[in-house]
């Protein structure tokens, strides 16, 4: 199994065999608590111009997600894990949920060009894929760190890929230093400093939740839509 490790929207496009696409801070995050909560399944979008477009299809839609970290006037919710947390879960029951964010969706959208398999990959999620993979023994494997929308490294993301890497057999993982570098750097104090209210100081929190689920989320193209399923393991 080769393992490559790489960032943001160049290595989302050159990624190749099974590709693990981060985004900690926050859209995958989000993306399997909302499958904990019993939705159907999820459709990733370029732009919010694609979910309205969808939703006037299906008004039961559930339209997540930001642009530039802010909430998109006339979606459902926010790219927030602490505001969906706070939320009924009866609401998502048996509901599809339409996501678009700057970063990890559209690292997704890009990686599914070339990859054979995407899976979206968060600390949450980690421990999951690395059992998902070593499952299916993939010839090649690439893991993508998706920064801050495509164009700026994020420690998070950088720290979760080593953290996929070190379970997969593929160097050290110290989670002490990954919280030090991750929560003092400029991203996470974005929340802390609580200067924007779509930035609450809750969401680092919940995003530095290691290995939460038994399951990983699989984003496939499905007629002529980027459809995300849950995977049991």
């Amino acid at each position: 199994m080769k393992i490559t490790c790489d960032s943001l929207n160049t290595g989302a496009m050159n990624a190749r065999g099974l590709t693990v696409v981060i985004d900690v801070f926050r859209a995958f995050t989000c993306a399997p608590l909302l499958f904990s909560f019993g939705i159907k399944y999820s459709v990733l979008v370029a732009t919010p111009e694609d979910a309205f477009a969808l939703k006037e299809k299906d008004p039961n839609l559930i339209l997540i997600g930001e642009v530039g970290g802010a909430p998109i006037e006339g979606f459902d919710f926010g790219n927030s894990p602490s505001q969906l947390l706070s939320q009924d879960p009866s609401i998502f029951q048996g509901k599809v949920v339409v996501q678009r964010t700057s970063s990890g969706v559209q690292g997704a959208l890009a990686a599914l060009e070339n990859a054979d398999e995407v899976l979206l990959g968060s600390f949450a999620l980690s421990k999951s894929i690395a059992a998902y993979i070593h499952s299916k023994n993939p010839d090649r494997v690439s893991i993508v760190a998706m920064g801050w929308n495509l164009k700026e490294i994020a420690p998070e993301d950088e720290w979760c890929a080593r953290y996929i890497a070190h379970l997969l057999g593929q160097g050290e993982y110290d989670h002490r230093e990954a919280l030090k570098e991750i929560v003092f750097n400029k991203h996470a104090q974005k929340f802390l400093q609580r200067k924007k209210p779509y930035y609450p100081p809750e969401d680092p929190v919940l995003c530095l939740q290691r290995d939460m689920y038994d399951f990983v989320l699989r984003a496939e193209r499905k007629k002529g839509q980027v459809i995300v399923t849950k995977q049991e393991l």
